[in-house]
C-alpha cells in the first residue's frame, strides 16, 4: 500500500533496538536505554557551552541587542506589561517598536530565565538550552529509522556542526539558534506517514496539528528561522508527495503551514502592517547584509565591507566544511548500504545539501531576488542550519556497523551499532571542536558590552543605541541626544539637541548648553509607565515639547486632553508636540491600533481549527494524538 514502506522500516528499526526479536530486557535496563539518549545529548551541550561557564559570556554581534531586550522584558512584565511591544531602553531611552517586529518566544525565554538566575548566566543558560533543543529534535528525526545510539550521535553532530557554534559564539545569535530545533521538527513531520483511513482524514491527523504548532514556533522564534521553514516545507512534502506518489504530505503540508501561521497571526499580523512605520529597509540595504555581498568567499573593493569580507571568509570555510562532510557522508552510506529508511526517506534529505550548496553561489541570485522574503534572510549561509539535521544523520549512518539486515543475510535482524572506537573518536572531535569555539569564535567583552556593564548601564537609566531598522521612516539614530531629559521646550522643531565632541560621535544633552527654553521631567505613573507619559507644566512661552519619545502611530498624544493630529518631523525621530504658553498636560499614550486586534482574533480562529483537528484525531486514533 502507498505510504507504508516507510512506517513498516520505523518499526522494524524499533523492534531491532527494543530487542523484540530476542529476550526481553529488564524493565531497568530498558529504562536506562529510553534516557540515555536524551541524557547524553544534554552532557554533549553542556561541553559545547563549556568555555562560556569558564571564561563568560561570549559578546558575539548581537549580544547586546538580545540582552537589552530580555532587561526590558522583565522590566515591562514586573510593570504589569505580559506582552511588551515597545522597548523603552533604547535610544537612550526614547524607546523604538523593538518587540512588534522581533519575535517574541526568544526574548520571553531570555526574560523567565532572568527572572530566576543571575543574569551572568542568562546567556550561557540561553546557549545550552538552544543547543540541547537542536540535538533532541535531530535525534528525533533519526530515530525513525536509526538505531539509538546512531541517532543519538546525529543529534551530537547536530550540536557540534560548525555553524551552530558559530552562531552561539562569534554571532551571538540566539533567536536563530532556535532554527536547529524547529526544522527537524518539521521534516520529522512531514516524512511521517499518514495514518491508516482515508487520504483526506490520513492527511488531517495528529501531525498536521504538531506541523502548525512547529511553523508557528519558528516564526515567533526568528523571522529567518520561519522563512526557511516555510520554503523548506513546502519543497519537503512536494518531493515526499512526488516520491509516494501521493497528494497527502501536500495536504498535510499546506493544512499546517496555514494554521500555523494563522497561529502566529498576533505577531506576523501587526509586524507586516507595521513595516511601513519604520525603517525596515535597512535591514537589507546596507552592503554587509545584502545577498549578492555575501556569497560564498566574496572579495568586494568597498572599504565598507572590509570586515564583513573578513567575516564572510570564516563563515565560508564552515559552509565548505560542513556541506563536503554532508555530501560525503552521504556517499560512503550509500556505498556501505547503511543509508536509513530507504530511497523515499533518504533522497528528500540528501537534496538539502546539494540545495542549499547552490544557494551559497552567484548564480543562484535570480532565486533569491525572485522568491518573496527570501531576501530578507540577508546572508546566503543563513541555510546551513538545515544541514545541521542531515549532516548529522549520513554522518552516523556512515559511521556506524552494519548488521545482517545490513548486509542482506536473512537471518535474525540485530541493531547495528558503534562499537567503541567511533564513540571515543567523536568525542575527541567533539572536544576539539569545543576548544576551537573557545578560541576562534568566542568574543571577548569590553566593560561596557560585558553583562555587569550593561546592568550598570540599565541601573543608571542612561539607555543604549537603537536599531536603525526600528528608527522611524527619515530619521537618524545617531542623532538622538543622550541624556534628555522628559520634554524639552524649543521655539524650532527642527533644532537638534545635545552636541557632539571628537571623543563621542553622538550627541550629549547637558542643561548648560541652553538648547531648551525649558526642561521638564515625565511624571510617575503608577502602572506601565512604558507605555503612558505624563507631564504638568507651566509653559512660559508658545513652542514645541520635544518628548523623550520616538515617534510611532500607535502613540497618542494629547495637550490638555485635545489629541495632536499634526507634528513636525524631526530628523532625531523625537515627538514634537506644539503647546501653547501657560499651564498645560501633556500625555502620550500607547494605542492598541486595528492590525493587532486583527491579528489576535486570526491567532483565535486559527486556535479555535487545530483544537477541532486534535480533537478529531484523537478520536480516530482512539484516544492518542499522534
Amino acid at each position: 500500500m502507498k505510504g507504508q514502506g516507510v512506517g513498516s522500516r520505523e518499526q522494524g528499526v524499533e523492534s531491532r533496538d527494543r530487542g523484540t526479536k530476542g529476550p526481553r530486557e529488564p524493565g531497568a535496563v530498558r529504562e536506562w536505554r529510553r534516557w540515555a539518549g536524551p541524557a547524553f545529548l544534554l552532557l554533549a551541550a553542556a561541553l559545547a557551552v563549556l568555555p562560556l561557564m569558564i571564561r563568560g559570556t561570549s559578546c558575539g554581534h548581537d549580544f547586546d541587542f538580545h540582552l537589552v531586550s530580555w532587561i526590558d522584558v522583565l522590566h515591562s512584565w514586573r510593570h504589569g506589561i505580559f506582552y511588551p511591544r515597545w522597548a523603552p531602553s533604547p535610544n537612550f531611552n526614547a524607546g523604538e517598536p523593538r518587540f512588534i517586529f522581533y519575535p517574541p518566544l526568544t526574548w520571553m525565554l531570555g526574560a523567565a530565565l532572568g527572572a530566576v538566575l543571575p543574569w551572568t548566566w542568562v546567556p550561557v543558560a540561553m546557549t545550552f538550552l538552544l543547543l540541547a533543543s537542536s540535538g533532541l529534535a535531530t535525534r528525533a528525526l533519526a530515530r525513525q529509522v536509526l538505531p539509538d545510539a546512531a541517532a543519538t550521535l546525529a543529534g551530537c553532530i547536530a550540536i557540534f556542526s560548525g555553524y551552530a557554534l558559530y552562531s552561539a559564539y562569534e554571532r551571538s545569535a540566539l533567536a536563530e539558534l532556535a532554527g536547529g530545533f524547529w526544522i527537524p521538527l518539521t521534516l520529522l513531520l512531514v516524512l511521517r506517514p499518514a495514518r491508516a483511513g482515508s487520504r483526506f482524514f490520513g492527511a488531517l491527523d495528529g501531525s498536521a496539528v504538531l506541523l502548525a504548532l512547529v511553523v508557528a514556533g519558528a516564526w515567533l522564534s526568528n523571522a529567518p528561522v520561519g522563512v526557511m521553514t516555510c520554503y523548506l516545507l513546502a519543497a519537503f512534502a512536494l518531493i515526499v508527495s512526488g516520491m509516494r506518489r501521493e497528494w497527502t504530505p501536500v495536504l498535510r503540508a499546506a493544512v499546517g503551514a496555514a494554521l500555523g501561521l494563522g497561529l502566529a497571526a498576533f505577531y506576523l499580523v501587526p509586524a507586516a502592517v507595521e513595516q511601513r512605520w519604520v525603517a525596515i529597509r535597512q535591514a537589507v540595504d546596507d552592503p554587509g547584509e545584502q545577498i549578492q555581498n555575501s556569497f560564498l568567499f566574496g572579495r568586494h573593493a568597498d572599504p565598507q565591507l572590509l570586515l564583513h569580507d573578513v567575516e564572510l571568509r570564516r563563515v565560508s570555510w564552515i559552509a565548505v566544511g560542513m556541506l563536503t562532510a554532508a555530501l560525503l557522508a552521504l556517499l560512503v552510506s550509500w556505498r556501505r548500504r547503511t543509508l536509513p529508511g530507504g530511497r523515499r526517506w533518504w533522497v528528500p534529505l540528501a537534496i538539502i545539501p546539494a540545495v542549499v550548496l547552490l544557494l551559497q553561489l552567484p548564480l543562484s541570485l535570480p532565486v533569491w531576488s525572485v522568491l518573496p522574503k527570501l531576501r530578507f534572510l540577508q546572508f546566503p549561509w543563513r541555510w546551513l542550519v538545515a544541514v545541521e539535521a542531515p549532516l548529522g544523520i549520513f554522518v552516523a549512518a556512515a559511521v556506524r556497523r552494519q548488521g545482517p539486515r545490513d548486509r542482506g543475510t536473512k537471518g535474525p535482524e540485530h541493531s547495528a551499532s558503534l562499537g567503541w572506537i567511533v564513540p571515543i573518536a567523536c568525542g575527541v572531535v567533539f572536544l576539539g571542536l569545543t576548544v576551537l569555539a573557545g578560541r576562534v569564535f568566542f568574543q571577548i567583552c569590553d566593560r561596557y558590552d560585558a553583562v555587569p556593564g550593561m546592568l550598570q548601564a540599565y541601573g543608571d537609566g542612561g539607555g543604549y543605541e537603537g536599531t536603525d531598522e526600528y528608527a522611524p521612516p527619515g530619521a537618524d539614530d545617531s542623532l538622538v541626544a543622550q541624556d534628555l531629559p522628559g520634554a524639552c521646550l524649543v521655539s524650532d522643531p527642527a533644532v537638534l539637541l545635545g552636541k557632539t565632541t571628537a571623543d563621542n560621535p553622538q550627541p550629549d544633552w547637558a542643561p548648560d548648553q541652553k538648547s531648551c527654553v525649558a526642561a521638564f521631567n515625565f511624571q510617575p505613573v503608577a502602572k506601565a509607565p512604558e507605555l503612558h507619559k505624563r507631564i504638568q507644566a507651566a509653559i512660559p512661552a508658545a513652542g514645541y515639547l520635544v518628548l523623550r519619545l520616538r515617534r510611532y502611530p500607535a502613540w497618542v498624544v494629547r495637550v490638555s486632553g485635545a489629541a495632536v493630529m499634526d507634528m513636525p518631523e524631526r530628523e532625531d525621530g523625537l515627538i514634537a508636540a506644539p503647546v501653547p504658553a501657560g499651564p498645560v498636560n501633556v500625555t502620550a499614550d500607547w494605542a492598541t491600533t486595528p492590525d493587532v486586534r486583527r491579528g489576535r482574533w486570526i491567532s483565535v480562529l486559527a486556535l479555535v481549527f487545530i483544537a477541532a483537528i486534535a480533537a478529531a484525531a484523537r478520536r480516530r486514533s482512539g484516544g492518542q494524538l499522534k
